[in-house]
């Protein structure tokens, strides 16, 4: 079995470190982080000299390992609206029992990065901006060839975003669980935009001639 390369025993390294950082909290010192962790201080001050990198580098590997699972899902669908709400219950799944964790990330960021908060949201915005315009244009195609009724489609992505991340809060803060939410987000506004594809129709067979009358005997 190869082992694993440094890239990934870092960011390995940053996920443990960053469970620590959520169940002590951001002012645990140093030399507690790394005794939980199973090494030295200097150690640990080698790979992430500030807790900031610590929670950037988890943070990255957290949306990484999201992405990746949730577009496999969402590639299994080939029609526009499929593949959107393939993505809300991809996104709640990856994170369900553990919704806390990617809170904790965001609020860490904004306390450890000082200054460059902005440019790591501005980062991430600029990936998620990405997918964001292959899903509208996804919905535009869709419109396009009778698929998908017409509608806004930049309108119709922001939304499903702001069910994603809302309803994943509502789970956090309140604990409600996201099947209702869900079907009722399919039942009223997806589902009626989505117009099925007609099947083709199938070739007839060509039918025999008519049979000639039998001519009558005299």
């Amino acid at each position: 079995m190869a082992r694993p390369s440094e890239p990934d025993k870092r960011l390995d390294l940053a996920r443990r470190a960053a469970l620590v950082l959520e169940r002590e909290g951001l002012g645990i010192s140093a030399e507690k982080l790394a005794a939980e962790l199973g090494m030295k201080r200097p150690t640990l001050l080698y790979h992430f000299p500030t807790y900031a990198d610590i929670v950037e580098a988890a943070l990255v590997a957290t949306l990484t390992e999201q992405a990746m699972v949730v577009m496999a899902e969402v590639e299994r669908h080939t029609h526009p609206i499929d593949r959107l709400y393939a993505q809300l219950r991809a996104v709640h799944a990856f994170h369900h029992g553990r919704e806390s964790r990617i809170v904790f990330l965001s609020q860490a960021i904004a306390a450890t990065s000082g200054a460059r908060v902005q440019e790591i949201v501005s980062r991430g915005a600029e990936v998620f901006e990405a997918f964001r315009k292959a899903a509208a244009d996804r919905v535009r195609e869709g419109i396009a060839a009778g698929i998908v009724a017409p509608c806004d489609a930049d309108a119709l992505v922001t939304t499903m975003r702001a069910l994603t991340d809302g309803l994943m809060l509502q789970r956090v803060t309140q604990g409600i669980a996201l099947g209702p939410s869900h079907e009722l987000v399919w039942t009223h506004l997806l589902a009626p935009l989505k117009i099925e594809r007609p099947n083709e129709a199938l070739p007839k067979e060509p039918k025999a001639p008519p049979k000639k009358p039998k001519a009558r005997r005299a």
